[in-house]
């Protein structure tokens, strides 16, 4: 599988406050982050496969409602997420 267990507590102790945060915005927007890759790779291949492209784009959809949140909390983490991640908006 390419998302175990470990590869989400390493997203999460690099994003988030500690491995165990698993509700903070950052480190929620970098799992997403990390699945829109995977699924933007798979879909270069299967380019006719439309459950996953739905799948893909309900997940930017999450991604960009969370960006949202954060903006209007803290500008500052905002930013701070979008440089270390490389999102553009």
């Amino acid at each position: 599988m390419y998302l175990d267990s470990a590869k989400k507590k390493e997203l999460f102790e690099k994003y988030g406050k500690s491995a165990t945060n698993t509700g903070s915005p950052e480190s929620q927007i970098a799992l997403f982050t990390f699945r829109i890759s995977h699924l933007t790779e798979h879909l270069k291949v299967n380019h006719k496969d439309f459950a996953t492209e739905r799948a893909l784009k309900m997940l930017v959809g999450k991604r960009r409602r969370l960006l949202d949140y954060l903006i209007k909390v803290d500008i500052e983490r905002y930013r701070s997420i979008i440089k270390e991640l490389g999102i553009r908006k």
